[in-house]
């Protein structure tokens, strides 16, 4: 079996057509059987079709790449977006600066891990992070003592 692309000419356009054929002999004479047509199928997909048939190994994503960190996400941003809807960050602050991202970077915490302040600061810390907070409010280099400063 083979994927063979045939081109016509009509009316000026080029017509491609991708069909997966079997080749045979009869009478010493060579045939071809369509199998299939491919050409509804994206050029990737063809592709893919092709090479499987020449006998190459197509390997799959999770072979080719190792997740090195993969972090939680959706319910921060549930819980982030809550208190966005809420206005609760307006209350700390009319202005977006550090100090009111530290604090709604507490407050969500609490909420989604309660813990300390010096778990919440190795929670949002880029080495040590437990979820996607930090990275969304800017505030991933933080430690315990900047904490402590946003409340004051």
């Amino acid at each position: 079996m083979h994927v063979a692309t045939t081109r016509r000419k009509y009316k000026g356009r080029v017509y491609e057509a991708h069909l997966l054929r079997r080749t045979f002999r009869e009478n010493g004479k060579v045939k071809h059987e369509t199998l299939a047509n491919l050409s509804h199928l994206p050029a990737e997909a063809i592709d893919a079709v092709r090479r499987s048939l020449r006998g190459e190994h197509l390997a799959a994503v999770d072979e080719c790449f190792e997740i090195v960190r993969s972090l939680p996400h959706g319910h921060v941003a549930a819980t982030l977006g809550v208190l966005r809807n809420l206005g609760l960050d307006k209350l700390l602050g009319s202005r977006r600066c550090r100090e009111r991202d530290l604090v709604t970077a507490m407050i969500v915490a609490r909420i989604v891990e309660p813990s300390s302040k010096l778990a919440t600061g190795r929670a949002v810390h880029r080495d040590t992070a437990h979820s996607t907070l930090g990275e969304l409010l800017g505030v991933q280099d933080a430690d315990t003592d900047d904490l402590y400063a946003a409340m004051d």
